[in-house]
C-alpha cells in the first residue's frame, strides 16, 4: 500500500512540473536565449503649443516598434534620427504615406482616409534600429493621444532552455475564459514587460505508464480580431491525458494530429454607429477671425476583415445620437491681420488757386510692425492717398503779344498779327472763352505806301491733280508783275529774278487708291536683231506697299514681251566677202567653224555667226 501511494505521488509530481499556462508558446515559437523587454507607452496632452514635440526616444537595437494615433486628429507624427536628420514630415513637409528606409530598418508610415477610417496615423518597423530614433508629434489639435510600443534585448544570463522548457509570451495573454479583453496604458505611464525563461528540468526517475494515452484538446482561444462586426479568433490547442483531461507536454501528443490554424467566429453583434469626421477645411480668411467647415457622417461597421479593413455604410444620424455629434463649423485665425496706417500729413495743394490734389503717404503695416505689400491689408478699408483741394477762384485776364513788326506788304496795303491768350495769375493755361469780356483782335491793317513800280512775282490757282488716287502731282502759273500803284504789268520773268520764285508744282494726293498692280521697268532684249524678248516684275502692293493678293487677276500687267523683232544685217566689209557661189550649202552644213571655210565664205559665215552667235562661237574649232 506503501508503496501505491507513493507512485501515485510521483505521478501528481511529474503532472505538476509539465502543465504550463494555456497561452504559453509552444518550443518551436521560443524566442531568442537574448531576452526582449517591451517598453510601452502613452503620450497624451489636453493643450500643447502648435509645433513638434517630442514623444519618445527609442534606443539603438530596439525591435516590434509600433507608434499609433489612438484617436483620430489632424496632428501628424514625425520621425528624426539622434543627429537631426529627417526621416518622416520634417521641417513641416507633409510626405505621403509609404515605406521609409532609415535607421538600419523599413519604417511603414501609414494615415488612414479621415472620412472612411476611424484610425488615426500608425508608423511601424521590425527593426532592429542601428541607431536611436527620436518619435515627435505635430500638434494642430487639442488632446491628442499617441501610444508607443518597442522591444528592447537584456542580457541573459540564464542557460539556455532545453527543448522541454517552456518561455512565457512576450505578449499580453488573454484570458481564454475573458474574450476580447485586454490590458488599458492610460495618461503617460511606461510600463515594461520582460520574458521570463522557465525551465522543467525533466524527471527521468518516473516513467509514464505504458497504457496511458493523450490527444489534443481546446484550452481556448486567442483574443477576437474586433469587438463587433463579426471577428475572426484562433483556437489554441493543448495535450492532455485523454481519461482524465489533465494537461502534459506537448510533445506527449502527435503533431500530425493537432489542428494549427482554426478559426471561428466571434462578437458578430453590430457595431455601435459612430461620427466619421473628415479633415477642417482651409481657414475662410487669409487673416484674422474666420471659419473652417468639415464633413461628419454617421457611420457603422458591417464587418471587419482578416486583414485588418472594415465595411461600413452610412446611417442615419439619430443612430449615433444627434446630441453628441461633432461640430462642423469652428472659428479660426491664421494670422492678425496688417493694418493701414498713415505715415504723412497732406502734402501742399498742386494749385495755388483753382482746384487742385493732394495727397499723403499710407502704408500697409504687420502686427510686427514691417510694411508689406498692399493686397496683405483690407483694399476696401484703405485711407485715401489722394484728394482734391479748392484753393479758390483765380485772377482770369486776356494776354496778347506784341503786334508784328512788319507788315505783311512791302507796298500798299496789308495786315500785322498777335496772339491772344486766357491766364490765371499762376499761369495756367485755360480755353480761350475761360476769361470774361471779349477777346483782343489778334490782326489788324497796316499800309507801306504806295506801290511805285514793284516788282514781284504774282501766282495763279493751282491745277488738277494728275491722278485720280494715290500721289500725283498739280501745277499752277507763276507770272513776274509790275506793280506801278494799283496797274499791274506782265513782264519777263527774268526781271523778277532777284526775288525768291513761288513753286510751280507740288504733290498731291486725292485718295488711297487701294491694291494695284505695280511693275519694274523693261530688261534690255535678249537680241539685238532677229527676235528677242524681255522682261519686268510684277507685284499687288497695298496702299502701304505691302504685298496682297486682292488686285484683279485680269488686269495684271504682261511680265515678258517679245523685241528687236527686225532681220539681222550684216556689216560690210570690203575685205570679207564669198570668193565662192555655194558658200551656202556651206553654212547648212556647219562647216563655218573650220578656218578655211570661214575664209573662203567671209561673209556668209559671219552673218550665220550674228544670227546664231552661241552654236556657232562654241564649235569653232582652232
Amino acid at each position: 500500500m506503501a508503496e501505491l501511494w507513493q507512485r501515485a505521488l510521483a505521478f501528481l509530481h511529474i503532472i505538476c512540473l509539465l502543465y504550463r499556462p494555456s497561452g504559453a508558446l509552444r518550443w518551436d515559437d521560443r524566442v531568442s536565449p537574448s531576452l526582449l523587454e517591451v517598453v510601452k507607452g502613452n503620450f497624451s496632452r489636453t493643450f500643447l503649443r502648435v509645433g513638434y514635440h517630442k514623444i519618445a526616444e527609442i534606443p539603438a537595437g530596439a525591435r516590434n516598434i509600433t507608434v499609433q494615433e489612438t484617436v483620430k486628429s489632424r496632428n501628424y507624427l514625425a520621425l528624426q534620427t539622434q543627429t537631426g536628420d529627417t526621416i518622416i514630415n520634417g521641417n513641416w513637409v507633409i510626405d505621403r504615406p509609404g515605406i521609409y528606409a532609415a535607421v538600419g530598418t523599413q519604417l511603414t508610415y501609414r494615415r488612414p482616409n479621415e472620412i472612411r477610417s476611424r484610425n488615426g496615423e500608425s508608423i511601424t518597423a521590425p527593426g532592429p534600429l542601428t541607431e536611436e530614433l527620436h518619435v515627435y508629434l505635430i500638434y494642430q489639435q487639442p488632446g491628442p493621444s499617441v501610444y508607443y510600443e518597442y522591444s528592447v534585448p537584456v542580457h541573459n544570463t540564464q542557460p539556455t532552455p532545453e527543448p522541454d522548457s517552456y518561455i512565457l509570451p512576450l505578449a499580453e495573454r488573454v484570458d481564454p475564459s475573458k474574450p476580447g479583453e485586454k490590458g488599458e496604458i492610460n495618461g503617460n505611464d511606461i510600463t515594461k514587460e520582460t520574458s521570463k525563461p522557465n525551465h522543467v528540468p525533466p524527471d527521468h526517475s518516473v516513467t509514464s505508464h505504458p497504457q496511458t494515452t493523450y490527444t489534443w484538446a481546446k484550452s481556448g482561444h486567442t483574443e477576437c480580431s474586433t469587438t463587433c462586426g463579426n471577428g475572426r479568433r484562433q483556437v489554441l490547442w493543448k495535450c492532455v491525458e485523454k481519461d482524465s483531461q489533465v494537461t502534459v507536454a506537448a510533445d506527449h501528443c502527435d503533431p500530425g494530429l493537432q489542428t494549427i490554424h482554426q478559426e471561428e467566429d466571434c462578437n458578430a453583434q453590430p457595431c455601435p454607429a459612430y461620427w466619421d469626421v473628415g479633415e477642417w477645411s482651409e481657414c475662410s480668411k487669409r487673416c484674422g477671425p474666420g471659419t473652417q467647415h468639415r464633413q461628419v457622417i454617421c457611420r457603422q461597421v458591417t464587418q471587419v476583415h482578416a486583414n485588418g479593413t472594415e465595411s461600413s455604410v452610412t446611417v442615419a444620424p439619430e443612430l449615433c445620437g444627434l446630441s453628441d455629434k461633432p461640430v462642423t463649423k469652428t472659428t479660426c485665425q491664421l494670422k492678425i491681420c496688417s493694418q493701414w496706417e498713415i505715415q504723412s500729413e497732406w502734402s501742399l495743394c498742386s494749385v495755388p488757386c483753382g482746384v487742385g490734389q493732394r495727397r499723403r503717404e499710407v502704408v500697409c503695416l504687420s502686427n510686427q510692425g514691417d510694411v508689406e505689400e498692399d493686397e496683405e491689408c483690407n483694399m476696401k478699408l484703405k485711407p485715401d492717398t489722394l484728394q482734391n483741394c479748392d484753393m479758390g477762384t483765380c485772377a482770369r485776364s486776356w494776354f496778347t503779344s506784341l503786334w508784328s513788326q512788319w507788315c505783311s506788304a512791302e507796298c500798299g496795303k496789308g495786315n500785322k498779327t498777335r496772339t491772344a491768350v486766357c491766364l490765371m495769375d499762376h499761369m495756367t493755361d485755360l480755353p480761350l472763352d475761360g476769361c470774361e469780356g471779349e477777346r483782343p483782335a489778334e490782326v489788324t491793317s497796316c499800309d507801306s505806301g504806295p506801290c511805285k513800280k514793284q516788282l514781284e512775282w504774282y501766282t495763279g490757282p493751282w491745277g488738277q491733280c494728275s491722278a485720280e488716287c494715290g500721289n500725283g502731282t498739280q501745277a499752277r502759273s507763276v507770272v513776274c508783275i509790275i506793280n506801278n500803284s494799283g496797274d499791274m504789268e506782265v513782264v519777263d520773268h527774268s526781271q523778277c529774278s532777284s526775288l525768291p520764285q513761288p513753286i510751280t508744282a507740288q504733290t498731291c494726293r486725292l485718295k488711297p487708291c487701294g491694291v494695284q498692280w505695280y511693275v519694274t521697268e523693261w530688261s534690255a532684249c535678249s537680241r539685238s536683231c532677229n527676235g528677242g524678248y524681255r522682261v519686268r516684275e510684277v507685284r499687288c502692293l497695298a496702299d502701304n506697299i505691302a504685298p496682297s493678293d486682292r488686285c484683279d487677276p485680269n488686269f495684271t500687267p504682261e511680265s515678258r514681251e517679245e523685241c528687236n523683232k527686225q532681220p539681222c544685217l550684216a556689216e560690210i566689209n570690203p575685205s570679207c566677202s564669198d570668193q565662192y557661189n555655194n558658200c551656202l550649202v556651206v553654212v547648212q552644213a556647219r562647216l563655218c567653224i573650220y578656218p578655211y571655210y570661214r575664209s573662203v565664205c567671209c561673209a556668209s559665215c559671219s552673218r550665220a555667226q550674228k544670227t546664231y552667235p552661241n552654236s556657232i562661237q562654241k564649235n569653232i574649232r582652232r
